[in-house]
C-alpha cells in the first residue's frame, strides 16, 4: 500500500523538501545591558533583598490584613459602628507590620542559605532547599534554646522538601 506523502528520498530529488523546511533564525547574543542583569541577578544578597522585601514582605502584609480581620474586640457590643471600624482597621495594620516582618526575615534568610548553599555546592537540587529550610528554621527558633532550634531546623527542612516536591522544580 502506497502512503500518501511522498518519501525523503522522493522529495530530494527535486521535490519541495526545501520549500517545507523552517527557516532558521539566527543565534541572538544578550546585549551588555542584559548580561549586567544576569550577574546582578546572580548575587546572593540581591537575590536575598529582593525575595525578603518583595516576596516576603508582600506576603506577610496580605497575611496580616487577614487575620487582622478576623480579631474581634472583646467588647463589641458596646462599640459603636464607627469605633469597631476603626479597632478593625488598627488591628489589621498592626498585624499586617508584624506578619511582613516576620515574612521578610524568613524570606531573607532562606534565600540567602539557598544561594549560598547552591553556589557551594555547584549544584541546583533538592538539597539546597533542604539545608536552606533548617537553616532558616534553625534561626527563627534560636531563641527557644538548642531543642527548639533543632526542631525548627528539622521542621522548616521537611516543609522547604514537600514545598519543592510538590511543586516539582527539580526533575
Amino acid at each position: 500500500m502506497a502512503s500518501p506523502e511522498p518519501s525523503a528520498a522522493a522529495a530530494g530529488a527535486g521535490g519541495d523538501a526545501a520549500g517545507q523546511r523552517a527557516p532558521v533564525e539566527p543565534l541572538r547574543l544578550p546585549t551588555p545591558e542584559e548580561i549586567k542583569g544576569q550577574e546582578m541577578m546572580n548575587n546572593c544578597a540581591v537575590r536575598s533583598v529582593l525575595s525578603g522585601v518583595m516576596v516576603g514582605g508582600g506576603l506577610g502584609v496580605l497575611m496580616g490584613l487577614f487575620f487582622g480581620a478576623l480579631e474581634n474586640p472583646i467588647m463589641a457590643e458596646e462599640m459603636t459602628a464607627r469605633q469597631q471600624i476603626v479597632y478593625q482597621a488598627k488591628q489589621m495594620g498592626r498585624k499586617s507590620m508584624s506578619h511582613a516582618k516576620t515574612f521578610a526575615v524568613m524570606g531573607l534568610i532562606f534565600s540567602a542559605a539557598e544561594c549560598v548553599v547552591e553556589k557551594a555546592r555547584a549544584k541546583h537540587d533538592i538539597t539546597n532547599s533542604a539545608v536552606a529550610g533548617c537553616v532558616t528554621g534553625g534561626a527563627l527558633a534560636a531563641k527557644g534554646g538548642p531543642q527548639a532550634t533543632c526542631i525548627g531546623c528539622v521542621g522548616f527542612g521537611a516543609f522547604s522538601v514537600a514545598i519543592e516536591k510538590f511543586m516539582e522544580r527539580y526533575n
